[in-house]
């Protein structure tokens, strides 16, 4: 029997029970979707994380103030003293430090006219937008003399400039950050959500003795929030993080017992951890779906062992006159195959289209990739072969004269 004969048989043979195998097709179609919508989330998921971390920029350190030490005693609510800008100027006579950025930080309400507003407004210095990598949408950087003469002068992200002006691009305009007035020189570019979810882009940034003059003032005016290091790419960043710690370590006098009054992140290790993390989401959320799958072929075997009983006599006749024990297995394996190689043709199509308008419809970030697909797919052939193998099995070990005595 050629196989063109063997496919039209099947169709026959599937066709002839139309409503019992579109049930079983169906529940191909939703394995075969659900894991196609799963991998999607997962990828989608795994995508926003690595954006929101690419926006924070690329070869970087961030240095905090930790709880102060005072005579081996950990004093409270004295992390903010415990991070100057002179440690910043010293970390930056390193060899592996490029450039380093001093940042100051506290929400305030904004006005513009009768428009009032919430935004985390941050002393900077010009070195900050090249640390950040943060390229301006129109307007100009704060400068070096705004930074020596405390100009009120301060460059603004893009929802805080939608949400005041109605317009990414305003400047010239006059702000009041807890009624002192600032004039707006630029708007930065779109940086969305950070990896902890905090939109980045309502934000106002305004030269750092400015803060420290009219807004953030502090018995310590040289304290700083945060120290933002851009590594020399010729240098690692553990030799880099190493150095840091031992001269910041040197500058606050801490014996060799005694912790950190500082931390040092790299943003390659929480990468690093948000990859894997990401990682084993998307395999939990396929393994999950794949249980979709497995019902499905369960399916297909009770199906199949079913018509292999309802066909006996037809097993009998195709024996008794000259069909080998290989071709009725052939035939029943290439019937449940079709069952999934429909279903998963369905499914892929379903699962795209689910994905997409989940997308749509929610914030959620979806990415449905080639491999996904193709994996889904074959994945649901395999399903069908796996399962179709007993009952073809059961149906070629037939004897020809058992078969005709059955019916």
């Amino acid at each position: 029997m050629s196989i063109w004969s063997s496919f039209l048989e099947a169709f026959y043979c599937l066709g002839h029970n139309f409503f019992r195998t579109a049930l079983t097709v169906l529940g191909v179609v939703i394995g075969v979707m659900a894991v196609i919508v799963m991998l999607a989330v997962g990828k989608g998921v795994q995508y926003q994380v690595n954006e929101s971390i690419a926006s924070i920029g690329s070869n970087l350190l961030v240095v905090f103030p930790s709880l102060q030490t005072s005579s081996r005693i950990r004093v409270p609510n004295s992390g903010s003293v415990t991070l100057t800008v002179a440690d910043g100027e010293a970390i930056k006579q390193l060899p592996s430090v490029s450039r380093v950025a001093p940042v100051i930080s506290r929400s305030f309400q904004i006005l513009y006219q009768d428009v009032n507003w919430n935004a985390r407004v941050s002393g900077i210095t010009p070195d900050y937008s090249f640390v950040r990598e943060w390229n301006l949408l129109a307007g100009d950087y704060i400068s070096e003399q705004d930074l020596k003469s405390r100009n009120r002068v301060a460059m603004i992200g893009t929802t805080v400039a939608k949400e005041l002006f109605g317009d990414a691009r305003i400047t010239g305009k006059v702000i009041r950050i807890s009624n002192v007035p600032f004039l707006v020189i630029g708007v930065m570019e779109e940086k969305g959500s950070s990896i902890t979810g905090r939109d980045q882009d309502n934000a106002i940034f305004i030269p750092f003795t400015t803060a420290r003059k009219f807004l953030i003032k502090s018995v310590f005016p040289d304290s700083v929030s945060y120290l933002i290091l851009k590594m020399n790419g010729e240098i690692s960043l553990e030799t880099t993080e190493y150095d840091v710690e031992q001269l910041l370590r040197q500058r606050h006098r801490l014996r060799g017992d005694d912790k950190n009054d500082f931390t040092v992140s790299n943003l390659e290790e929480i990468s690093s951890t948000a990859e894997s993390a990401t990682n084993a989401l998307t395999i939990l959320l396929a393994s999950i779906a794949g249980v979709s799958l497995i019902v499905g072929g369960i399916g297909i075997m009770n199906i199949m062992l079913v018509t292999v009983t309802e066909r006996t006599r037809e097993i009998g006749i195709r024996l008794a006159v000259g069909a080998r024990q290989r071709d009725i297995m052939f035939q029943f394996l290439l019937e449940s195959s079709i069952v999934c190689m429909v279903g998963g043709l369905l499914g892929i199509i379903f699962g795209v289209l689910c994905s997409w308008g989940i997308s749509s419809m929610t914030q959620i970030t979806v990415e449905v990739t080639i491999s996904s697909i193709a994996l889904a797919f074959f994945i649901s052939v395999g399903v069908g072969i796996f399962f179709g193998w007993y009952p073809a099995r059961r149906a070629s070990m037939m004897e020809p004269v058992d078969a005709l005595r059955t019916e």
